[in-house]
């Protein structure tokens, strides 16, 4: 069993590796004292007659005013989670739902959020144990922090709502308190300003930005490869992945882009073919300068979610060695609702261009049949995966209208700019899901493209790609049934 200690900074890299290996938490002991310091502290306050603190022992939102005696904070924390529970719409998929915990917890151990330890401890135990508490999609503003989400999330410490947990290999969703009694855990009693930090936070939008960079990174990768592929199928130059023609821009993207494409293309008999054509469309030829682009886009928005990571971001903040509490805006998801958008935009471009490489592809030029069919006219071939692949980059662009401009006032107009950073965050994950898809179609375009060129023999590289892609689909030699097609293509991409 490895183990991963949360004392230190999270990064793409680590949180990776934590859930790639299922590493289980640790607290460090230097982060339980900071959280045991900050609850001393936040007691102490608390003792002292006529303070007053937002969320602490006041109303929320433009309740603000309200002061709440001291026999009532702990019901008053309860029902701020219980109150604010109003998600709605699909369910959160649980691999997201396991990375708000993680990133929780981590926001929890800086000592700033006034929680008691055994709250975090029972995060914790949640996450070790595939206690996954069931969030909806729909109901974060991204301003007040992912209120309704986290909301969800936190209601099974009170033995509220409903968890998936793994039981003997299989998924199942059950009722809090029933789960909790099987795994012998007891309910929490939440102590004052409890609530309002389990439910301040941007953890929401957050978990599903790293799901979603990760899950770009892998995709630029694939489209690179796909290219390469396309690029001896179309019988394209290799001239426009010069590096002379890059360094004289030197974009860091563009560079890398046709650095990648010339090592997956070396070797190849295709390439190296004497040309009849003079230039190749864009689709070929500015691969470098539209897949540099999402590069640069997505590295730029890893390094704006890794600091958010590493971030506090309840209210109010509670700095013991200053003797002070803050009430600010840490919650608001503006930083990430634009690099959200951002970064759907990126990813919708990679496949935007890899459904031009498919449409060219398809079109009965440069020596191959037309919609890739060896007897076109009695077989329509692969004219109609291009249709699919037509109305996904439709669909993206739609998907790509910013979130982060619109804000609507809530809470009778003390909370009067949101981000929309959840819906930024739901939106590009659709974005990325649906550009696999329209790359999964150009690879099966691209190796049924490529058998034209036979006896000829592409890269190493990418021959042993294309090998692998036949264990699982074969050529098509005659119209057949092509969603299964593309399902095994898309499943093919997940694991390239």
């Amino acid at each position: 069993m490895q183990f991963f200690e949360i004392n230190t900074s999270l990064t793409l890299q680590n949180v990776t590796d934590i859930i790639t290996h299922n590493k289980k938490l640790v607290l460090s002991a230097d982060a339980s004292e900071r959280i045991n310091k900050c609850r001393a502290y936040l007691n102490n306050k608390m003792n002292k007659e006529g303070a007053v603190f937002y969320g602490i022992n006041t109303g929320f939102g433009s309740l603000c005013n309200t002061q709440i005696s001291n026999e009532e904070l702990s019901q008053l924390q309860e029902n701020l989670l219980l109150s604010h529970a109003c998600g709605t719409g699909d369910e959160v998929p649980r691999e997201i739902i396991k990375l708000m915990l993680l990133l929780k917890i981590q926001s929890l151990s800086y000592g700033h959020s006034g929680v008691q330890l055994q709250t975090v401890q029972q995060l914790i135990g949640f996450f070790n144990s595939d206690i996954l508490p069931v969030v909806y999609q729909q109901g974060s503003l991204g301003a007040s922090g992912d209120l309704a989400p986290l909301a969800h999330l936190c209601l099974p410490l009170l033995g509220y709502g409903e968890v998936w947990h793994n039981s003997n290999g299989e998924w199942k969703k059950s009722n809090t308190a029933d789960v909790l009694k099987l795994y012998n855990l007891n309910v929490i009693k939440l102590q004052s300003k409890e609530g309002l930090a389990l439910i301040n936070g941007t953890q929401f939008m957050l978990a599903y930005a790293v799901f979603n960079v990760l899950l770009a990174k892998r995709l630029y990768r694939n489209a690179n490869q796909i290219a390469a592929i396309s690029i001896d199928s179309f019988d394209a130059k290799l001239e426009p992945f010069n590096d002379l023609l890059h360094q004289i821009r030197a974009h860091k993207g563009q560079i890398e882009t046709a650095t990648q494409i010339r090592k997956l293309l070396e070797g190849s008999e295709i390439i190296n073919q004497p040309k009849r054509h003079v230039q190749d469309p864009y689709a070929f030829r500015c691969i470098p300068q539209v897949h540099g682009a999402s590069f640069d886009t997505i590295e730029y928005v890893a390094s704006v979610i890794e600091v958010e990571m590493n971030a506090v971001t309840d209210n109010p903040n509670i700095f013991v060695e200053e003797d002070i509490i803050l009430s600010g805006g840490n919650f608001h998801g503006q930083p990430l609702a634009l690099v959200l958008d951002f970064l759907a935009i990126a990813v919708a471009e990679l496949g935007s261009i890899s459904e031009r490489r498919t449409y060219q592809l398809i079109a009965g030029i440069r020596n191959l049949p037309a919609f890739l069919t060896p007897n076109p006219g009695l077989n329509s071939g692969f004219m109609i995966p291009q249709y699919t692949a037509a109305s996904i980059v439709s669909q993206n662009k739609q998907l790509c209208t910013p979130a982060s401009v619109d804000s609507i006032v809530s809470s009778n107009g003390q909370e009067d700019h949101v981000s929309m950073g959840a819906n930024a965050a739901t939106k590009c994950f659709k974005v990325c899901k649906n550009t696999q898809r329209i790359l999964a179609i150009e690879l099966l375009n691209a190796t049924q493209a490529l058998e034209f060129k036979r006896p000829l023999k592409s890269s190493s590289m990418v021959e042993d790609v294309f090998n692998n892609f036949r264990k699982i689909v074969p050529f098509n030699t005659a119209d057949r049934a092509l969603y299964k097609d593309i399902e095994s293509s898309i499943l093919f991409l997940e694991k390239m």
